[in-house]
């Protein structure tokens, strides 16, 4: 089959519109919103590498010291959040396919970049048997 492109008679339309008044408000909008995201994108530039009982995990953290670092690890869900009195604003926040097992977890803080080494749980079965009558 055979297609053709279509051509129509070219249409002349003279409509003149109002100028855009600016008064700077949406320039100001934009660029505290992109600026903001920037902020947060760099802090949640991570990487995540998986192995056989752990994750590890590494965040570039630079000018923060250890005590102005909040760390939380909620079943497979772990935060890391900055202090309010910390020079720099991070929060972030991932979620893993396994649950993280705190006690065999650990964090270390070194030259600007968090390392996190989290400990997978194993998986409890709680199946139980029932006999039948």
């Amino acid at each position: 089959m055979f297609y053709s492109v279509a051509t129509r008679p070219a249409r002349s339309f003279q409509r003149s519109y109002p100028p855009v008044v600016s008064n700077g408000a949406l320039e100001k909008f934009l660029n505290d919103t992109f600026s903001s995201l920037s902020d947060a994108g760099a802090a949640k530039a991570a990487t995540v590498e998986d192995l056989e009982k752990s994750y590890t995990l590494q965040l570039d953290v630079p000018g923060l010291a250890k005590e102005q670092l909040e760390i939380g690890i909620e079943a497979d869900v772990v935060r890391v959040a900055s202090k309010a009195e910390a020079p720099r604003s991070v929060k972030a926040a991932w979620r893993f396919p396994v649950e993280i097992d705190a006690a065999n977890s650990s964090a270390k803080l070194e030259n600007g970049v968090l390392t996190l080494t989290l400990g997978k749980k194993v998986p409890v079965s709680n199946v139980t048997q029932l006999a039948i009558q």
